[in-house]
């Protein structure tokens, strides 16, 4: 495991620190101030860098929250808690607000601090194991029976050169199957090149693809190769074929036939060594009975058609795609990558996605930038998700949807009945004990309610008993300060910033 290092000037601090971390077999590497902290950076390798940075404010040689900005610039996943003293809270919420994981007040609980760091820890594990599973699976994301089909079916087609067909809806990916198909192929050395048939005019299309001569047409000053010209030796993708004009698809039948073409305005025919795959969101057969689309054109594409599930058909992917491109904007973004809430997941996986997975993207582009807090959570979605809050419920409690897994969730769970799900409160604290359950205790009540949440075969049962049971303190503790965080967190024993961040998680606004 890598080391935890710890910055600070003082030596009774690292000390400390030191003992009790290596009693919890967590190995440490420490410094007396931030250079020498950037110069080791430089220096170590992924493998002997630091797990968690644990730093002070008050150094010598430059301050932990230059520190943080020099960390966070070069190393953005890192997870750092600033030490601090209380008169140094307004910075600390600033660091926070800078990226920080933590920050620990001096003088601080010991075993807190270990426990505060071992989180740190359990996290930035996590995020590497995200970020690896992401890191292995370069192209396309799903593990849907559907998708696992497509990409079957991807494996399959590799090692030949035939045509193929992809059919889905507007921005379920099927120029991602198209790269995909190319990349496997023994024609994966030479170019991929694609085009939108339904983008370009109808009066140029024909020289987009097929190119043109000198003094071919008006502002015509040079030979121009097209599009099967620029993709010779690699695949050439056609993207909305159903929408291209009638009297060109007689031109690109007769490519597909004899491997033939003219420029516009040539009089030599050019070879075409192409791969063609082509892709429509329309019903090319009923195309073809109106008329609009040629039959045998339509026989010459449809070799190998491939049928691209929509996002609602496999929804058990919207959390590992979610996680992608949350992780994708951040990383485009330069910024420190979200994470979302299991609440805000349910409410997207019972989302229909009229714009697939495309929209999904372009939903988390949004919440990179717009999001308010570093947790995603149901309030935050877009609006065209539809969360609403209940008339007359709590503050930040909405009316959820059936709560489905994070992992790979089966259709079973994400269409879990209701009346399963009526003795479970989405995203709110318990309602008041019955008088049964007074008399037994609350430890017992904690049982009972956690057995019937194990059988209902539900998969957050830590999670959702331990967001009721921190939502009842902090409430019981703001009612008894009459809404002041300071004072309320001090009667905790927990920090300001930590009841500031579990309040917006939790949905007590």
């Amino acid at each position: 495991m890598k080391p935890i290092w710890i910055v600070d000037d003082d030596q009774s601090i690292r000390f400390v620190l030191e003992k009790a971390l290596l009693r919890e077999n967590l190995p440490t590497r420490s410094f007396t101030n931030a250079r020498d902290v950037l110069l080791a950076l430089e220096s170590s390798s992924e493998e002997d860098g630091p797990q968690i940075l644990v730093s002070d404010i008050r150094m010598p040689g430059g301050s932990g929250l230059e520190l943080l900005e020099k960390i966070k610039a070069k190393h953005p996943g890192l997870p750092v808690i600033i030490m601090t003293a209380f008169s140094d809270l307004d910075s600390a919420v600033s660091a926070f607000q800078g990226g920080a994981f933590e920050y620990l007040p001096k003088p601080f609980d010991l075993t807190k601090a270990v426990e505060l760091i071992r989180r740190a820890v359990e996290e930035s594990q996590r995020e590497e194991v995200a970020e690896e599973r992401l890191g292995v699976t370069p192209e396309m994301l799903g593990q849907a029976p559907a998708m696992q089909d497509v990409f079957r079916a991807i494996g399959r087609l590799s090692p030949s050169n035939v045509t193929v067909l992809i059919t889905g809806e507007s921005g379920s990916g099927k120029e991602l199957v198209a790269r995909a198909l190319h990349k496997h192929s023994p024609r994966a050395n030479g170019p991929f090149v694609a085009i939108n048939t339904a983008a370009i005019p109808k009066d140029l299309l024909e020289s987009e693809l097929f190119g043109h001569e000198r003094g071919a047409f008006t502002g015509a000053q040079t030979m121009r190769r097209g599009r099967f010209e620029q993709a010779e030796g690699g695949t050439l993708f056609l993207d909305e074929i159903g929408d291209m004009p009638f009297d060109l698809q007689t031109r690109l039948l007769r490519v597909l036939s004899d491997g033939h073409f003219y420029r516009v305005g040539g009089h030599s025919a050019v070879k075409a060594h192409v791969r063609v795959i082509a892709a429509t969101h329309q019903d090319l057969e009923q195309r073809v009975k109106e008329g609009v689309f040629r039959e045998d054109l339509f026989h010459r594409l449809n070799v190998i058609r491939l049928r691209l599930p929509a996002l609602r058909e496999r929804k058990e992917d919207v959390p590992m795609l979610t996680r992608h491109f949350l992780l994708q904007s951040a990383q485009q973004l330069g910024v420190e990558p979200k994470r979302i809430s299991d609440r805000a997941l349910a409410w997207l996986a019972n989302f229909n996605f009229p714009g697939n997975v495309r929209q999904l993207e372009n939903m988390c582009h949004w919440l990179t930038v717009m999001a308010p807090a570093q947790v995603v959570e149901p309030k935050d979605l877009p609006p065209e998700v539809g969360v609403k809050l209940d008339a007359g419920a709590e503050p930040g409690r909405e009316s959820a949807p059936v709560e489905v897994s994070t992992e790979l969730a089966s259709s079973k769970t994400a269409s879990s009945s209701p009346e399963r799900m009526t003795s479970i409160e989405q995203n709110a604290p318990a309602s008041p004990a019955s008088p049964a359950s007074q008399e037994m205790g609350w430890e017992a009540g904690l049982a009972a309610e956690a057995e019937t949440l194990l059988e209902s075969g539900r998969h957050d049962v830590w999670d959702e008993l331990t967001r009721r049971v921190e939502s009842r303190l902090i409430l019981a503790a703001l009612a008894s300060t009459r809404g002041r965080r300071i004072e309320a967190a001090q009667k905790l024993g927990i920090g300001r910033n930590t009841i500031t961040r579990k309040i917006q998680e939790l949905g007590l606004e």
